[in-house]
């Protein structure tokens, strides 16, 4: 029996899911999906300047797992950008930060420009 999958703490959903190109028509197939814990990879570790450790610690699973979902997130988002592809945000094994953003430490942190 496999083990059972941990889900990956989010601190909340991206204010715009799909990114595309200008002019153009996309099918089904010139979509790549990225899940919503790649995304939140890409945020804490680019956007809040978080090392991996950090980022594992922040989500609530272990470093190697940030490493593959940041590996992943990053092959997509090149994917998008050589190939004029679309990029859409959905979907993945998740759960969402139970507090608001202003009453969360690891996001109140980040938004004051605390520590880690």
């Amino acid at each position: 029996m496999p083990r059972p999958r941990k889900q990956k703490r989010i601190c909340g959903m991206p204010s715009c899911g799909t990114f595309a190109p200008c002019g153009r028509e996309y099918t089904e197939k010139d979509v790549v999906l990225m899940s919503l814990e790649e995304y939140e990879t890409i945020r804490l570790i680019d956007y809040h300047n978080m090392d991996q450790t950090q980022c594992a610690e922040e989500m609530g699973v272990a470093r190697s797992t940030v490493q593959r979902l940041y590996t992943d997130a990053r092959r997509k988002i090149a994917e998008c950008l050589v190939e004029s592809r679309m990029l859409s945000i959905t979907g993945g094994d998740y759960t969402l930060c139970a507090k608001r953003k202003d009453q969360c430490e690891g996001c109140r942190r980040r938004r004051l420009g605390g520590g880690f």
